[in-house]
């Protein structure tokens, strides 16, 4: 006879809780920029995080190897929604490798208690108490990694 032991997970405080979801986290929710659709975009994806369902449409315009125009319809949690209005917010005039960068930095940050994304992505630090929730890392990544993949197609 075999015997399963069940791991019992920890489950957060409500402490915990109130600075996962910040009432700066959740205004970031709220304040979602570039949601019209653009007009003939160089770039259009929509990415699914297989974790939580959250999804991300995007749309791009590039010039020059950086982005000048930009367009996003979230589903997420409040934090891929807070992440989302951060990235919308930087992402003009952005070049290529400062995705790529941002992207990279976002990850670390969260798995890897990294430094902090570099301007124009710092505000991002606003999500540093969720690195302990791994579960929310893809809906928080899912923007630039949305970004990232779109902006790798054109290559």
């Amino acid at each position: 006879m075999k015997i399963h032991i069940l791991e019992v997970t920890k489950l957060p405080s409500n402490t915990d809780m109130i600075k996962l979801y910040s009432q700066k986290i959740l205004s970031l929710a709220t304040e979602l920029p570039f949601t019209s659709p653009l007009k003939n975009p160089d770039i259009s994806i929509t990415k699914r995080s297989p974790v939580c369902g959250s999804t991300i449409s995007i749309e791009l315009k590039v010039n020059n190897n950086h982005i000048s125009e930009f367009s996003q319809e979230v589903k997420a949690c409040a934090l891929g929604q807070a992440a989302a209005t951060i990235v919308a917010n930087s992402i003009i005039g952005i070049s290529f490798n400062e995705v790529r960068t941002a992207r990279v930095q976002l990850l670390n940050m969260l798995k890897k208690n990294g430094k902090t994304p570099d301007q124009p992505f710092e505000e991002l630090e606003v999500l540093t108490p969720a690195k302990d929730y791994k579960n929310r890392h893809a809906s928080i990544m899912l923007s630039l990694e949305a970004i990232t993949e779109g902006l790798e197609s054109l290559n």
